[in-house]
């Protein structure tokens, strides 16, 4: 309308610079890109900056070990231990590191796809800067990203992981969980599963919509096929809840039909359902027949998170009633499985829940993130045990952090 004022338009640069061009490439091709195409792609952006002898290395399926993907143009070399690696610390720590070498610099960067950590890239350049930092990082994240994404159609980065024959309940059971770890501002959660290329029965699954993270562990009878079945009917049932915006005593229910109906009255799922208010710390969880969470708080296990149970999913047990409680910022929650503390060597005593709480004591202590104490534990435990790993051990931790998020969508 005359008399008004046309919007004042902010004069910006929009011609694009080298570090625009070098990624934008990645991205303008990653959508047509085989999936074997990537490394010779990326290895020729590094060969731009003065990059070479690129590897890039993915986490196994028992999260010990760092394995090279083959390709073209890439470096393969041994596997690398996550414990005690340059690349292990990298990937473990969410950070780049820096090597010197004889004139010249190795560089270690996580690969993260969000928050989950898919593994490490790791090149060698004469010297480095703070650009040459800020845009290998930004390289390491497309890179996570296109490889998440390519997993999706392809198995050549499954067959890279694999460091041992897989049995088909486990192959189902992989192909059904989400990303081993989740973090943001408010939360961090992760999760890890024994015997890695034999697991059946067990699984857990999660979601973060709006400040509510929903999570669920189950443990499904059995330790064959037909265990990892009625695991993917339970988690398919309790996603179609979940998504529904039911309440967790319905989830309850909704599951329990969905196994009974499709299993008959024999056979069963305990499990453990928690919705968290990741704003406030308020927990929500409802226990079917499963071990009861530990609370960690100070790097030490201060309480069993109890409640009153119903029967396991699948034989229509009561509704079950919905428990509460207040975290404090910081505390952990550890959810596990009984196959963690009923197992034993021949002729010995279970394991135990005070051991596993001694343990977790131990461990918490000595570690400090979430993924780095899911893991930590994990192998801790299973050590102890002998080695011995003959029913499903799986573990999920849950920190409350608190606070909020907004500060990310705000550009500076």
């Amino acid at each position: 309308m005359e008399g008004e004022r046309e919007p004042s338009k902010i004069e910006v640069d929009r011609s694009e610079g080298f570090g625009e061009r070098l990624l934008g490439v990645l991205l303008d091709r990653a959508h047509e890109m085989p999936p074997q195409l990537i490394a010779p792609l990326v290895a020729e952006e590094v060969a731009r900056i003065g990059g070479r002898d690129l590897s890039i290395l993915l986490q196994d399926y028992e999260q010990m070990l760092l394995v090279p993907l083959p390709g073209r143009r890439l470096t393969v070399g041994d596997p690398e231990p996550i414990e005690d690696s340059y690349a292990g610390t990298a990937f473990l720590n969410r950070t780049t590191v820096e090597v010197p070498q004889d004139g010249s610099v190795r560089m270690y960067l996580p690969l993260l796809d969000g928050s989950a950590q898919i593994g490490a890239m790791v090149l060698t350049l004469d010297s480095v800067d703070e650009n040459d930092r800020r845009l290998l990082g930004r390289l390491a994240g497309l890179v996570a990203d296109m490889i998440v994404t390519k997993d999706a159609y392809t198995d050549e980065f499954f067959q890279a992981r694999r460091r041992a024959p897989m049995n088909v309940a486990a192959e189902i059971q992989w192909s059904l969980l989400p990303p081993l770890s989740m973090t943001v501002p408010q939360v961090e959660v992760a999760g890890i599963l024994e015997p890695a290329y034999d697991v059946a029965g067990d699984s857990f699954d999660y979601a973060l919509n709006g400040d509510i993270l929903h999570v669920a562990m189950i443990d499904a009878m059995g330790h064959a096929l037909g265990a990892a079945t009625m695991a993917t009917v339970a988690i398919g049932a309790y996603r179609h809840t979940r998504r529904a915006n039911t309440d967790l005593s319905q989830v309850y229910e909704f599951m329990d039909r969905a196994i009974n109906e499709q299993f008959g009255p024999d056979h069963f799922v305990t499990a453990q359902m928690m919705c968290l208010n990741i704003s406030t710390g308020h927990l929500q969880w409802v226990n079917a027949g499963h071990p009861a969470p530990l609370l960690i708080r100070d790097g030490a296990v201060v309480d069993r998170l109890e409640s009153p149970t119903t029967l396991p999913v699948g034989f229509g047990g009561e509704r079950p009633q919905v428990s509460e409680r207040m975290l404090e910022r910081g505390d952990r929650v550890l959810c596990f499985t009984d196959g963690l503390v009923e197992e034993h060597q021949a002729g010995g005593e279970q394991f135990g829940e005070e051991q596993l709480i001694e343990f977790t004591n131990r461990v918490a202590r000595d570690h400090g993130p979430v993924r780095a104490v899911v893991r930590a534990l994990s192998h801790a435990l299973k050590l102890e045990r002998g080695g011995i790993t003959t029913d499903d051990a799986t573990i999920l931790i849950i920190e409350w952090r608190g606070g909020d998020a907004d500060h990310l969508a705000v550009l500076d």
